[in-house]
């Protein structure tokens, strides 16, 4: 079985192949948790990250892949009234707030530009998000704010892996046609 707890650390260096500024080490120590079954893809999940300006604590779906992005997208069209109000959670406002990146300028295929959820379906990344001051990273209270956090996103986190999950389940064929 593997250790969940090792596989969510991210490594401490850049690539810098690509890039024109060639420090070589990250300025963050960051770290990805996701659903259990998700974890090679980019589902939703929860980051947080520790760097000397800020501490991050997010959820969400960010960078999906292609058929992830639809399938979400498609869960939206449905569901978009119950996702708003997960994202309007007064309890969880007053935490964290929303990001959704930066939004297509024109809809998606296959979805009308008059569609109730269309502010949520040009999103390419949904979830929330919670910036603390760097004295945060040395508080006693870290864990337990993250925590706190983490619980009150996981509604959100929830619904946004539900299309991903039933795709997933599609996916596996059962064993002796069974």
């Amino acid at each position: 079985m593997c250790d969940r707890r090792k596989s969510a650390m991210m490594r401490i260096y850049r690539d810098i192949r690509f890039s024109s500024d060639k420090r070589p080490y990250k300025s963050h120590v960051s770290a990805w948790w996701s659903r259990a079954g998700l974890e090679k893809t980019s589902g939703g999940g929860y980051y947080m990250h520790i760097s000397p300006d800020e501490v991050l604590i997010a959820a969400g779906v960010y960078m999906p892949e292609r058929e992830q992005l639809l399938a979400i997208r498609g869960y939206l069209a449905v569901h978009h009234a119950e996702v708003r109000r997960l994202l309007n959670d007064r309890r969880l406002r007053r935490s964290m707030e929303s990001f959704t990146g930066v939004p297509l300028t024109r809809p998606p295929k296959g979805f009308s530009k008059d569609h109730p959820a269309m502010d949520l379906l040009l999103c390419r990344q949904w979830g929330v998000e919670a910036t603390l001051g760097p004295k945060a990273a040395v508080q006693n209270d870290l864990a337990i704010e993250v925590i706190r956090r983490f619980r009150l996103a996981a509604p959100l986190v929830n619904a946004l892996n539900t299309p991903l999950l039933a795709s997933i389940e599609k996916k596996r064929r059962p064993l002796f046609g069974l």
